[in-house]
């Protein structure tokens, strides 16, 4: 850092920038400088809520949620429970095959003990 103030000053004068005064944040928008009979005529009577057309589908955005307007009758809210029914569903079943897999090995290894024993009673009674 001393090094750097040195090179500085061997160029003349020392870099000390001024600082800059913070802006003030200012709306872009005009609307608010209208009164309300002309932002009626420049928007319409009756905004209501906001929506959006992509791809054939109308999304209209209620109640901080964006529901479908058409073509169907399930809203995001519904499609996102079901996704997530859908994912405990495909987790549970994963589950279940799991344990389905360790109890045949369970029983495979019962088997082949039970059979073991079987052939070294074999034995012991050839034996004698």
């Amino acid at each position: 850092m001393e090094d750097l103030k040195m090179s500085l000053k061997l160029f003349g004068r020392s870099f000390n920038p001024k600082k800059i005064p913070p802006r003030k944040s200012r709306s872009l928008s005009s609307l608010h400088t209208l009164d309300r009979s002309t932002r009626e005529l420049e928007l319409g009577i009756e905004c209501g809520p906001p929506t959006l057309c992509i791809g054939g589908h109308t999304l209209k955005f209620e109640d901080g949620q964006w529901t479908s307007a058409t073509g169907g009758n399930a809203s995001f809210r519904e499609v996102e429970r079901l996704k997530k029914k859908n994912t405990q569903l495909i987790e549970e079943n994963n589950l279940l095959k799991l344990k389905i897999e360790i109890l045949l090995d369970m029983l495979t290894e019962s088997t082949v003990e039970y059979h073991l024993m079987e052939k070294e009673v074999k034995e012991i009674k050839s034996q004698h």
